[in-house]
């Protein structure tokens, strides 16, 4: 049997009378990459807000490890392990590489508000977040301003200070949105890498990078699952290509 560490049953939400999430019954496998995807208004977004609990559902469980996190509030099930990356590159600008990185660690420590402490002794942290940045290929920008690096450096450091936290389930809202092809691959190339020894779910909609890395798609169309499988499965699907192209018969 498939071992799920995330599962929903019948998640909704609703505004003022509009559903935007209807009787998703979604389900994670453990150690998975795992892409939702689905045209414009198709509910992805809202779907990660109701996981990541910066919304509330208006009905439905959400299940993560066989316990009821429904009523939990964000910073009670990033403390499970489930954390999430943004769209848009959260990151100080004003600090070096390293010293975001090392905000992060000093989170998952409890150490946050240290700010009186010497140099010296966050330096402990260094050789961590060294290797950190090393694992999304930052080692040589350590000592850049994280405002002086490039848009897909960002996201790559974005990424370094969400590991930080030791996510069990990492969860990444289109890492590869407003990139040329370069730093798609290298995006795409990192998330493979950091995802080996965890699962990940990921909002995308690059479909090659979906192609070759994710191994389960779940597609939403209007706030309901359309179809769900690997890419094979659901790139074939006549529902799947009629709600991305408008015809049946479109090559993907």
């Amino acid at each position: 049997m498939t071992d799920i560490i995330l599962e929903t049953f019948d998640l909704s939400k609703n505004f003022k009378g509009f559903s935007a999430v209807k009787d998703v019954n979604l389900q994670v496998s453990r150690g998975a990459i795992h892409a939702l995807i689905g045209p414009n208004g198709a509910g992805k977004t809202t779907v990660f807000n109701l996981l990541t609990k910066f919304l509330q559902p208006s009905s439905g469980k959400i299940m993560y490890n066989g316990i009821d996190i429904t009523g939990e509030e964000s910073a009670d099930i990033a403390r499970r392990g489930i954390v999430r990356s943004f769209q848009i590159s959260a990151v100080f600008p004003q600090l070096t590489a390293m010293e975001n990185v090392r905000i992060a660690l000093q989170r998952k420590a409890g150490t946050e508000f240290h700010f009186w402490k010497s140099e010296r002794v966050l330096s402990r942290l260094n050789q961590r977040a060294m290797e950190l940045l090393g694992t999304v290929d930052l080692e040589n920008f350590a000592d850049t301003l994280a405002g002086d690096l490039p848009y897909g450096r960002k996201r790559t450091l974005e990424i370094a200070t969400t590991l930080a936290l030791d996510p069990e389930m990492l969860l990444l809202d289109e890492p590869t949105q407003g990139m040329g092809h370069e730093d798609v691959d290298m995006i795409k190339h990192m998330i493979k890498r950091v995802s080996e020894n965890r699962t990940t779910l990921m909002v995308e909609h690059n479909m090659q990078v979906i192609a070759d890395i994710s191994d389960t798609i779940t597609v939403l169309q209007r706030g309901q699952i359309l179809a769900q499988g690997n890419y094979a499965e659901v790139s074939s699907n006549p529902a799947v290509r009629e709600a991305y192209m408008g015809s049946d018969d479109v090559e993907y």
